[in-house]
């Protein structure tokens, strides 16, 4: 794995920066303790001319976690050269992670809510150029966490933390939030809004707009205007559309209806509400793509993404809805001119990256593709979907140490992921065929089944699951599983005639009947 090579380089980056080794300079066995068992003293605090951006960076480079590592050193010459360009300019880049709200409402039922404060935030302060802002699944891991908040930024590589409490009851709405220096656990800045419900985007503002004051930042007009906007100013639909992302996020059947009727509600409150239209335009998508016996689902994605950039048509996020529906269409060409445009709206957004990408897989153009999933993992090193999918990239262009490396990393970040969401059955079984891959059949075989006892009745997880037995020859059960995939309303023949996972069944007359039946 480079990023070996990688951490090797932030200890040179350390010694130049400060004059001393960051785990000692003699070479006894208590250094490989050290090493192993101690994170490096920050360099600020022996050398506080030390810009913080670039602390960040070599920080990240020692990370002891290899996900929290850069993944590639083109990732990391691209943030030396990002520092270096802000510092002719006369300013270091700012860096924050917006941890998830905690609920602290007295029956405890407003999760959705805090999670929806979170994104909303990460979104408005990640279109300030000039800042680095941690994703919504990076900072996810830390919901709950007891990690003191100068740890949790030593990890996300970022030089300050919000945190916020919220309370919420009928018609108010109660937050407390704080803004703390990573390097001295210092606050930057703190308030406290007890306002009614209506007032949630004023509130939503007023913490953005505090942020980036208190980091010294300037910002351009169009930067402005885009940190006080609200995406709707009915607090009702904005409630609904909450309640709709927290069902989205489940990447699941049942999720996905729930959230189109949370988002249908939402839009039924404000007709204008663009980023509703968007997520019935995903959640559509999803439908058609993972359960195929959907009739009019891609119609009505299709209309809802149209809506959507009727509406907003600035909206990164709306493009890549656009994009998506394109893409799962046919629609190769306009696809890839909605994704292009939505990157360079928004050119850290991972889903632009991440579906672009494969998008590109899709159709072939393999280089493209490696090069989309590294900028999703530079995006969200937390996310696991790109590791594992940009290896098939790697495989077809015969680059198998790269492959290898992929699914390394891609597995270690599903054993993460599962520690804090042991539920999520899309990591397992994405995990398992990696796992297949590398060779450890008994650990791939127990997360299939564990994904299979979850959603025994999900097509998409009885497909996956039909992938690794065929992988592991037992044939039979991946005959059992597809053929209860197809039960249940997978239709999609072309991954059945063309999935390599499939081959060890190809030549039996069960799959071939199977196949001619659809």
């Amino acid at each position: 794995d480079g990023r070996s090579d990688i951490w090797s380089l932030g200890v040179v980056l350390y010694e130049m920066l400060t004059g001393r080794r960051p785990f000692g300079a003699d070479r006894s066995p208590a250094l490989f303790d050290a090493i192993r068992d101690q994170d490096p003293t920050p360099l600020r605090e022996i050398r506080a001319d030390v810009p913080a951006e670039l602390e960040r960076i070599c920080l990240k480079c020692l990370c002891k976690q290899a996900a929290g590592r850069y993944a590639f050193v083109d990732d990391l010459a691209r943030d030396l050269r990002q520092f270096a360009a802000h510092r002719r300019h006369g300013h270091a880049a700012a860096s924050v992670a917006v941890l998830p709200f905690v609920d602290a409402s007295h029956e405890r039922d407003q999760e959705y809510f805090c999670e929806g404060m979170t994104e909303e935030l990460i979104g408005r302060l990640a279109n300030v150029e000039d800042l680095k802002v941690a994703s919504r699944a990076m900072v996810q891991r830390y919901r709950g966490s007891n990690l003191d908040v100068r740890e949790i930024g030593r990890q996300l590589g970022v030089g300050a933390i919000l945190q916020g409490v919220v309370r919420k009851s009928g018609g108010r709405l109660c937050i407390a939030v704080e803004l703390v220096n990573v390097l001295d656990g210092c606050h930057l800045w703190s308030d406290r809004f007890d306002r009614e419900m209506k007032d949630v985007f004023v509130i939503q503002k007023d913490i953005a707009c505090n942020i980036v004051r208190s980091l010294e930042l300037t910002l351009s007009a169009p930067e402005r205007q885009s940190l006080q906007s609200p995406p709707t100013t009915d607090p009702q639909a904005y409630d609904y559309y909450l309640r709709g992302r927290k069902f989205f996020f489940q990447y699941r059947r049942r999720g996905m209806e729930l959230a189109l009727r949370m988002f249908s509600l939402a839009i039924q409150h404000d007709e204008g509400y663009a980023r509703a239209y968007a997520g019935i335009a995903d959640c559509n998508c999803f439908l058609a793509l993972h359960t195929p016996a959907n009739p009019g689902a891609l119609e009505r994605a299709d209309a809802a993404s149209r809506r959507a950039l009727e509406l907003a048509p600035d909206s990164p996020e709306a493009h890549v809805s656009r994009g998506n529906v394109l893409a799962t269409s046919g629609r190769r060409d306009e696809a890839e001119a909605e994704f292009e445009t939505a990157l360079r709206l928004g050119p850290r957004l991972f889903d632009a990256c991440y579906l672009y990408a494969r998008a590109c897989f899709a159709q072939g153009k393999l280089e493209k593709a490696v090069e989309l999933y590294r900028r999703a993992e530079e995006v969200n090193p937390l996310d696991y979907q790109a590791p594992l999918l940009v290896a098939q990239s790697y495989d077809r262009l015969g680059r198998a140490a790269d492959a290898r490396a992929a699914r390394l990393r891609g597995v270690e970040i599903v054993r993460d992921r599962l520690t804090v969401s042991p539920d999520d059955v899309r990591a397992l079984y994405m995990g398992a065929n990696a796992l297949m891959a590398l060779g450890n059949v008994d650990e791939s075989l127990e997360w299939a089944n564990l994904a299979i006892s979850m959603e025994p009745d999900e097509p998409m997880v009885l497909y996956n699951v039909a992938c690794i037995y065929s992988l592991a020859g037992r044939l039979t059960e991946a005959m059992e599983h597809l053929e209860r995939a197809v039960r249940g309303g997978l239709r999609h023949k072309g991954w059945l005639e063309h999935d390599d996972n499939l081959d060890p069944l190809r030549n039996l007359p069960r799959f071939q009947q199977l196949v001619n039946e659809l």
